[in-house]
């Protein structure tokens, strides 16, 4: 991370806005051509397939304290913390 400037990062984001990458640019190839070969086996005169009604749709769901601290211990554990921390601190740290 020393190597690149805040401004270079700054513009990674933004381009990664813009454009479809990893997963979600996998499963849109994969909408295009599961679309593709239903609009071919599709009876006339039935509405076409678009490449996002095979896609996966994932809803962000409202996480209670309770679940965001275990993930952030979790996480933490992951990278060498100790267990526990998180829960010490019920009110939210002063």
């Amino acid at each position: 991370m020393d190597k690149h400037s805040s401004r270079e990062l700054s513009e990674w984001a933004a381009y990664l806005q813009l454009e479809p990458h990893g997963e979600e640019r996998a499963d849109l190839r994969a909408g295009i051509v599961a679309s593709t070969i239903a609009n071919a086996n599709r009876k006339k005169g039935t509405k076409a397939f678009k490449p996002s009604d095979f896609m996966p749709k994932f809803e962000q769901q409202e996480q209670t304290l309770e679940q965001q601290k275990a993930a952030a211990e979790a996480v933490a554990l992951a990278f060498g913390g100790k267990k526990g921390k998180l829960s010490e601190t019920s009110d939210g740290g002063a």
